[in-house]
């Protein structure tokens, strides 16, 4: 993977400097460390850097058509690349290197805006057709690559600067960070961030699935900016999935998809290593791995200090199976203290799960080790209902079979009492299950956070938030999900939110990338999406045993305690590395003095909680909600320190840690509003 960045004049054609892509390449560094590519034209800028996977010696960037017409920058990697490459030859196309990137002008020569909908990969692209005068920035289906845009009219123009992090925007100086409540709020719903806000007012998140298609017209002419879809989840209408009477076809149907898309994710010019946990995922990306290639990949393993956490004995069960030597990375309190910055400044959002820091560590040893591409098992338990909550609101569901169909009211009262809910947070959860288009599998737990913005919030953040809808703002699709299997439902809220918003962003490329490490997700193949979105939802939880399907295909590759080992959540300790030790930049971040300055909390109920959480039961939901609560009020303190005002604590900021220059040069501001270049 690489990262791209971008200026566009949307009205004039004044010059891009070149010290202006330079230093917004430079702010994304480390996401290519092996090359930087530049195109200058008039009225824009494209910049690049390359971590270099695919064609090594003739991968560079931008990448042209034969006329230089059409150009494009591009993060990520196209696996079906190679038959996308013979087509293009017999339909006339010359293609003059090895590498994936070189795909993307011919294919819109070929198949405009179709072209997307047809790959299988992962990918953020920019590309410039000037015989269109047409500029296309778009995002693979799912959202495993990043990309983020803003407008700005700063130096005299209309500017729309987009980049594959937001430090590469704020690096040009075009923009000026503030916050969005709107981003934060996200957190405090659903621990993620989806989008299209981005925590910074202005930034926004392109969607999944979507592009944006900028037109300009003559010069002094407003363009054009529109978004829009190329692709969707969907499921068939419930009663008409995909039945399979033969369980063993079913079985063997589904090995045959994941082999193949493990296969494809091997595809490179350098060496593969895997992740490797306890569990039946990612255990059975690397037995496949290892089928394929003849040996098994080199594996990563985590090691939680805690040993309720600890999987790596697990592990162990399966690198001997595998004749693997993994390499063990441990991670406990004092690591997650000494690094939980630097985590902030690499996902560039607040972050409450602490296991993010030890796959940042664990990216690193990748990294130390020499390789730059590692397979992961994310996307199982999306696909095939894998969290414990599933199972949960499977029980609701057999409840209110029982009770005619429909929950008992008090029940659901009682769920939220036990988290403490007031009646404005009850009548809230309740207007998020409805704009979900009823309740689905992760809402309640959703509720945990939902429920510490009433305990939390100041009155200005409660009152700037008011008319925000967190549902309706990522745009669902309420017409089809009510025609889903509930099982379904859920599926779809995971794909929609947790997996582009936690999964892949805060756990994923952001803390990957931080270390130069490219991810691959077999599991996030378009055939293997296509195929259990297809199939009877039965065999993805069938009782209370979740990801069925993949557990009977895990037999056949795995000792049968590890294909059927319950799940376990990976996580790192929660709480004791600022709770219970009160170091000083805590007390400082979370003293009445900074709430105030930030004015997202209300410092009283902050300091309130931190003294009483520990007393609260838990057998009820509150301890672990307020609890949660207060770690979401911590990593959003230190965001704002971090990226909007340094001065909440004895700390530094993102520039430092980043290592990105705070002034720009005279000469950067001269040329950038400067005389527009003349344009025929």
């Amino acid at each position: 993977m690489c990262g791209i960045f971008g200026i566009i004049d949307l009205k004039s054609r004044r010059s891009v400097p070149l010290s202006v892509l330079k230093r917004a390449a430079d702010a994304m560094l480390h996401r290519g460390p092996d090359e930087d590519g530049y195109l200058q034209r008039p009225g824009f800028g494209f910049a690049s850097r390359r971590l270099s996977i695919v064609g090594l010696a003739d991968g560079q960037q931008p990448v042209f058509n034969e006329d230089k017409s059409i150009a494009a920058v591009f993060n990520g990697e196209i696996f079906d690349h190679d038959d996308w490459r013979q087509q293009l030859r017999s339909l006339g196309h010359t293609l003059t290197t090895h590498c994936d990137t070189e795909l993307f002008p011919h294919m819109w020569e070929q198949y405009g805006e179709d072209m997307f909908e047809k790959f299988n990969g992962q990918f953020a692209v920019a590309l410039f057709d000037e015989r269109k005068q047409k500029f296309i920035l778009a995002r693979d289906r799912f959202g495993i690559c990043p990309l983020y845009w803003t407008r700005t009219t700063r130096f005299g123009t209309d500017w729309l600067v987009f980049g594959s992090e937001i430090k590469t925007i704020l690096a040009t100086g075009l923009v000026e960070p503030r916050p969005d409540p709107r981003g934060i709020d996200a957190l405090f719903n659903y621990l993620a961030i989806p989008g299209p806000a981005s925590c910074f007012e202005g930034i926004n998140i392109l969607p999944p699935g979507k592009f944006l298609t900028i037109s300009r017209g003559r010069v002094g002419e407003e363009s054009t900016i529109d978004e829009r879809t190329y692709w969707r989840m969907d499921f068939p209408d419930m009663g008409k999935e995909t039945r399979f009477a033969d369980e063993e076809k079913l079985v063997n149907d589904f090995e045959r998809v994941l082999y193949d898309a493990v296969k494809r994710r091997l595809r490179a010019d350098v060496p593969v290593a895997s992740y490797l946990s306890g569990g039946v995922d990612s255990s059975t990306v690397v037995a496949m791995a290892k089928d394929i290639l003849g040996a098994a990949p080199t594996t990563f393993t985590v090691k939680i200090r805690d040993p309720k956490l600890d999987e790596t004995e697990q592990a162990a069960i399966i690198s001997k199976h595998l004749s693997a030597d993994p390499y063990v990375v441990a991670c406990g309190s004092e690591e997650i203290v000494s690094n939980y910055q630097r985590l902030l400044v690499a996902t560039e959002a607040p972050v409450t799960d602490t296991s993010c820091t030890a796959l940042m560590m664990l990216a690193a040893k990748v990294k130390d080790t020499g390789f730059k591409v590692a397979l992961t098992g994310e996307g199982s338990d999306e696909w095939l209902a894998g969290y414990p909550w599933y199972k949960f609101q499977r029980i609701i569901e057999m409840m209110g079979s029982v009770s005619g169909g429909k929950l008992p009211p008090k029940m659901t009262r009682y769920f939220h009492r036990w988290l403490g809910c007031d009646d404005d947070a009850v009548a809230y959860l309740d207007k998020c299950a409805e704009s979900a288009g009823g309740m689905h599998a992760f809402q309640r737990f959703y509720d945990l956070l939902g429920a510490s913005r009433f305990r939390f919030y100041s009155p200005g953040m409660m009152s700037g938030l008011s008319s925000h809808d967190p549902y309706l703002s990522i745009d669902p699709d309420a017409g089809r999900s009510a025609k889903w299997h509930p099982v379904n439902r859920s599926v779809y809220w995971a794909g929609k939110i947790h997996l582009p918003g936690q999964l892949l962003s805060l756990k994923g490329d952001r803390i990957a990338m931080s270390q130069s490490v490219e991810m691959r997700y077999p599991f996030l193949d378009n055939n293997v999406f296509d195929f259990l979105a297809g199939i009877d939802p039965k065999w993805k939880l069938k009782g209370l045993t979740e990801k069925y399907l993949l557990r009977r295909v895990a037999e056949k590759w795995l000792p049968k305690s590890v294909a059927w080992r319950p799940k376990g959540m990976f996580r790192a300790p929660l709480d004791g590395f600022f709770l219970e030790q009160r170091l000083p930049y805590v007390d400082e971040l979370l003293s009445d003095e900074s709430i105030k300055k930030a004015g997202y909390f209300d410092p009283k109920a902050v300091a309130k909680w931190r003294n009483e959480y520990k007393d609260l039961s838990w057998w009820g939901y509150q301890r672990q909600s307020g609890e949660l609560g207060l770690v979401a009020v911590l990593a959003t303190q230190l965001w704002h320190h971090t990226y909007i005002d340094p001065t909440l604590a004895n700390l530094p900021d993102w520039r430092s840690i980043a290592g990105v220059p705070s002034e720009w040069s005279d000469l950067d501001f001269a040329e950038m509003s400067g005389v527009e270049e003349s344009v025929a």
